[in-house]
């Protein structure tokens, strides 16, 4: 199996490399028209994404238990296992305009991905200042509100490596829920897309199944955050398959 996975990784390597180059520039012309038209142009590759996967025999279900709220401001909390969790979440949520809380190294460097965080409304934060990145997050939070857009944040920081959640920090989702007091908390679970990096970043991993669930919305003004983001993390944990 691993003989094939060297093939069909080096394929799939090429296929994802060339979708950024060519979206590049699309997003370029997109922007010159505008927001609407540029984040089509994002949605639209990331569904291309997410089909690139097929080449690994991966197969990605995006499942939505609940409705989630239209016309307002969701925080899309979820556990994070790999790159992969990304252009799915784009493309489902597309209608709810999710931006992402990024490292301010992702920035720069990479085709399409660096220019959509730098143009597409996300915050890039630097973790070694840590004023930096509170100032970042409070802008953030009234982007959020002024356009009604919405979040999605990875509260561990960084990637599970087995797929078992890692410590929560929700310092990030307090900020924005400060000026975002109307919103929701959408909680997401993600499982198995770790395995795609089982073998380390080359070869990657085949055969393997994706799913990405959301859970019920929690209303920021039901309870105490403090409680809303207790439920948030306990439900994310307990539909993570580890």
């Amino acid at each position: 199996m691993k003989f094939f996975s060297y093939i069909l990784s080096a394929i799939f390597g090429v296929v994802f490399f060339c979708l950024l180059l060519i979206f590049h520039p699309l997003q370029w012309i997109g922007l010159q028209m505008g927001y609407t038209s540029h984040k089509k142009v994002v949605d639209v590759m990331n569904w291309f994404l997410v089909k690139c996967l097929l080449l690994l025999g991966t197969i990605v279900t995006f499942k939505k238990h609940y409705p989630i709220p239209k016309n307002a401001t969701i925080l899309f909390a979820a556990n994070h296992q790999s790159m992969f969790d990304i252009p799915p979440m784009i493309w489902a949520l597309r209608a709810h305009h999710p931006k992402f809380v990024s490292k301010i190294e992702l920035g720069k460097g990479i085709p399409s991905v660096s220019f959509n965080l730098r143009h597409g409304g996300a915050a890039l934060i630097n973790r070694k200042d840590p004023n930096q990145a509170l100032k970042e997050l409070k802008e953030f939070g009234k982007r959020l509100h002024d356009n009604t857009w919405s979040a999605i944040i990875f509260p561990e920081g960084t990637r599970s490596r087995n797929g078992v959640p890692k410590k929560f920090s929700t310092n990030g989702l307090k900020m924005m829920a400060k000026y975002n007091p109307n919103a929701y908390i959408v909680p997401i679970s993600i499982n198995n897309s770790w395995k795609v990096y089982k073998y380390g970043k080359f070869p990657l991993g085949l055969f393997n199944k994706i799913t990405l669930e959301t859970h019920k919305p929690i209303s920021l003004k039901e309870k105490p955050l403090e409680d809303v983001l207790k439920e948030m993390e306990q439900t994310i944990k307990e539909h993570v398959n580890v």
